[in-house]
C-alpha cells in the first residue's frame, strides 16, 4: 500500500520560498492541504541542494537560506538521504531511461518514491507524471 507522504521536488521547494515565483500560491496552498491532512513531506538531500542552488541563482542568498530554514524549522518535512545504495540504483535507472530527458536528480527522486511507495509529488515537473507519479502542482 502506498504511503500518504508526498515528495517535494525542487520546483515546489523553490516556489514555496520565493513569493515572486509564478507557482508560489499554488505551492503554499498545496503544502497547507498536505499538512492539514496530517501528511508528511519528504525531501531528499539532492532536492534540497538543487533548490538552494536554484534559489540563490534566481533570488539571491536570502531566498536560498529560506530553503534551509523551511527544512530545518518544519517537523513535518523529513529528509531522505540518497547515500551509496540509492545512488547506484538511480544510476541504473538513469542508464535504463537514457532516452528520456530525466535529470539524475529526477532519477534519485523516482528511486526514493518507489522505495517508500510514494505516489504523489509536489512538483511542476512533467517528468514525474511521465514516470508514473501524480503531480500536485500545475505541470509545465
Amino acid at each position: 500500500m502506498a504511503t500518504r507522504d508526498v515528495l517535494a521536488d525542487t520546483s515546489a521547494l523553490y516556489a514555496f520560498v520565493d513569493k515572486n515565483d509564478a507557482n508560489h500560491a499554488a505551492a503554499r496552498d498545496a503544502v497547507a492541504r498536505i499538512l492539514n491532512a496530517g501528511r508528511l513531506i519528504v525531501a531528499t538531500d539532492y532536492l534540497i541542494a538543487e533548490a538552494v542552488n536554484l534559489a540563490k541563482a534566481r533570488g539571491g542568498a536570502a531566498v536560498a537560506l529560506r530553503v534551509f530554514d523551511l527544512v530545518e524549522q518544519s517537523a513535518r518535512i523529513r529528509v531522505e538521504w540518497i547515500g551509496v545504495g540509492r545512488f547506484e540504483t538511480a544510476k541504473t535507472f538513469f542508464r535504463k531511461y537514457a532516452d528520456h530527458r530525466y535529470s539524475f536528480t529526477d532519477c534519485t527522486s523516482f528511486v526514493v518514491m518507489r522505495e517508500l511507495r510514494l505516489t504523489e509529488a509536489l512538483t511542476t515537473d512533467h517528468h514525474f507524471v511521465e514516470a508514473g507519479f501524480r503531480a500536485l502542482l500545475p505541470v509545465a
